[in-house]
């Protein structure tokens, strides 16, 4: 009898062919600065950490706190028996840090994404799209009825012509959406551009801001108060699991999208609420944010150093704003082969190929955070170096 999933191994074959077949790595430490892979410490230059709240000690007491008082789940989604009142309460102290009127948490910040452009668009709308934004916005993008349109990465006139196709077309609502730090070569969208260019033609806008959450602005607050554009933005989404260190994404928006998300959105609708650790931790993580400022100082002057030292060597980061600081290899053979070479040098630094990125710009991503020593830093860049000049990079 033929195998119906055979297709499935050629697929796996290609992969491997190309080089980009990867096994998952199997960290035996905590997050950290660095951490214990296959028996052996090394530094870590990949993880989403940028502060280090995934394993601050506040952090830790207030999801072991919630664990005994609330229970380990809630059982429920939150429209039916999910929503405790801890769960509200994130969500006003979310609502507060971003300045908005309201604020909804999703599961993720994928979820939230999909959630929010499925839920508010229809055939009467389109939805206009940074051509470099992230894979949930796409996703989400896809599952609209809504009309779309793709613009040039960061080309506030090529945003411009689309809005006035757009208007034209006569569409009810134009949602305009845009990272506000872009994941894989961390630069940082034209707000003020962009918003200034939606305001003439009536748009929404709406920013990710999942890297730009505990990064950008006083506090972390992202990209809106970065910029200062608070009441300018009608949409804020991002991640509390990345900068903010725990898990879960939210909607940040008026109380009117809000409880049309409550009514609409079907990652919220038809999944499990948060469970209490979770959810405790995520209202610490906002508390931290504010009380240590010193945590957002020092991430940023350690990726200010780490970038000019691989200038120094003459390696390629793009146009990096931001910790986000890929290393540009060429092929995804190669990025792979880079990043399995710095492994051995006592760096776990992920390499990243197609389809994330187009294979001819395959790169070495890396995360700079607050947790690293001048030590770290200094071991990491010798193994660049090392690495580099192996492979006829510097």
């Amino acid at each position: 009898m033929s195998n119906p999933l055979s297709y499935v191994d050629q697929l796996l074959d290609d992969l491997r062919a190309q080089g980009l077949f990867r096994k998952m790595a199997e960290f035996e430490s905590p997050q950290g600065n660095r951490v214990v892979l296959r028996g052996k410490e090394v530094i870590q230059l990949s993880s989403n950490n940028y502060l280090g709240l995934a394993t601050h000690s506040r952090l830790r007491e207030a999801a072991s706190r919630a664990a005994l008082q609330w229970g380990a789940g809630t059982a429920s989604v939150r429209t039916i028996a999910g929503t405790m009142s801890i769960h509200e309460a994130l969500e006003r102290e979310l609502a507060a840090f971003k300045q908005t009127e309201g604020a909804l948490v999703f599961q993720s910040g994928f979820t939230a994404n999909v959630g929010v452009i499925t839920s508010l668009l229809d055939e009467q709308d389109i939805v206009i799209s940074d051509s470099l934004n992230h894979a949930s916005i796409i996703d989400g993008i896809r599952l609209t009825k809504a009309a779309r349109k793709i613009y040039k990465h960061k080309d506030v006139a090529d945003l411009e012509r689309a809005l006035m196709e757009a208007t034209h077309e006569g569409k009810r609502a134009k949602l305009v959406v845009t990272d506000g730090v872009f994941s894989m070569d961390g630069d940082i969208a034209p707000l003020p551009a962009i918003v200034d260019v939606c305001e003439k033609y009536g748009a929404i806008v709406m920013v990710d801001d999942a890297h730009a959450s505990g990064v950008l602005g006083k506090n972390g607050r992202g990209t809106v108060d970065h910029f200062g554009l608070h009441g300018r933005v009608h949409i804020q989404v991002g991640t509390l699991s990345k900068a903010i260190g725990v898990l879960g994404g939210y909607v940040a928006s008026t109380a009117n999208v809000r409880d049309l998300l409550i009514h609409r959105a079907r990652p919220f609708l038809f999944s499990t609420s948060h469970p209490p650790a979770v959810t405790e931790a995520n209202r610490e993580a906002l508390r931290v944010l504010v009380d240590e400022p010193e945590l957002i100082e020092r991430l940023w002057s350690n990726a200010r150093y780490f970038k000019a030292e691989l200038a120094k060597l003459g390696f390629d980061t793009g146009e990096s704003e931001t910790p986000i600081t890929p290393v540009l290899i060429g092929s995804g053979r190669l990025a792979m082969a880079f990043s399995d070479r710095l492994l051995d040098y006592g760096v776990y630094a992920q390499g990243i190929g197609f389809p994330t990125v187009p294979d001819d710009k395959s790169r070495v991503r890396t995360i700079v955070t607050a947790e690293h020593t001048q030590v770290d830093l200094e071991l990491a860049i010798e193994a660049f170096e090392r690495a580099g000049h192996e492979f006829d990079l510097i």
